[in-house]
């Protein structure tokens, strides 16, 4: 079971037993079926076929503890905005590092840090962050689907950045009235955003491409979504 791999068109997304990590796992990951977190046991959510190039990247938002929620509403409320923005299982930590300071620039309140992405505490996030860890308040989650439902309970309207059925050109989201707690979910750059999450949005965006590739940078996706969220 440790040295498992994944055949090269599919993933899996899988919980661990243990700590409860939720995380994709593709060929090659050096950690086989075990838990990259904590080396122990893991079982399946989910199976799907990897896209090798996925279109526009999503994105969503999540939340659970109460005491976080509460945190989290209140820094909302202190900066004048109920904009978030949820990094689903992202492996770069310079990409990371990038949205967070996009995050800053844009006024997001805050960040959520789900499953194997880096926390902003890491040297190599610092490097591209340049001190927006310290801007944009940031909580870290091993489960983006159970945070995802909570917000929901709380009256977040949940937006995914990602290539589905259900996408829409990112920006003919105009809206009468703009929901004042919304969270964007961008997600892995090779698996993209949880189908779980996906399933969880109450609208999913792309951006349109006008060249031959399909995608952008995860964190250059996310700064498009943020000008456009704010216009």
């Amino acid at each position: 079971m440790y040295n498992d791999l994944m055949p090269t068109n599919s993933y899996e997304i899988r919980i661990c037993d243990s700590c409860g990590l939720r995380y994709p796992l593709m060929e090659a990951h050096p950690f086989g079926t075990r838990c990259p977190a904590c080396m122990g046991e893991t079982r399946v959510a989910l199976r799907r076929q990897l896209i090798h190039e996925p279109g526009p990247v999503r994105l969503f938002a999540l939340n659970t503890k109460k005491e976080e929620k509460l945190r989290d509403l209140q820094d909302s409320y202190s900066l004048g905005t109920g904009l978030a923005v949820l990094l689903d299982n992202i492996r770069s930590a310079w990409n990371v590092g990038s949205i967070l300071r996009s995050a800053d620039g844009f006024g997001f309140s805050h960040a959520y840090l789900c499953g194997i992405t880096s926390t902003a505490d890491n040297e190599a996030v610092t490097k591209t962050s340049l001190g927006a860890e310290d801007s944009v308040p940031w909580s870290y989650h091993k489960d983006a689907v159970r945070l995802i439902k909570g917000l929901k309970d709380e009256g977040w309207k949940v937006y995914a950045l990602e290539d589905h059925e259900r996408a829409i050109p990112l920006g003919l989201n105009a809206q009468e009235q703009v929901p004042a707690l919304q969270v964007l979910i961008v997600g892995n750059e090779v698996t993209g955003v949880d189908p779980e999450l996906l399933d969880l949005c109450d609208e999913i965006y792309y951006i349109p491409m006008r060249g031959e590739k399909k995608s952008f940078n995860v964190a250059i996706a996310f700064g498009i979504a943020a000008h456009a969220l704010r216009a």
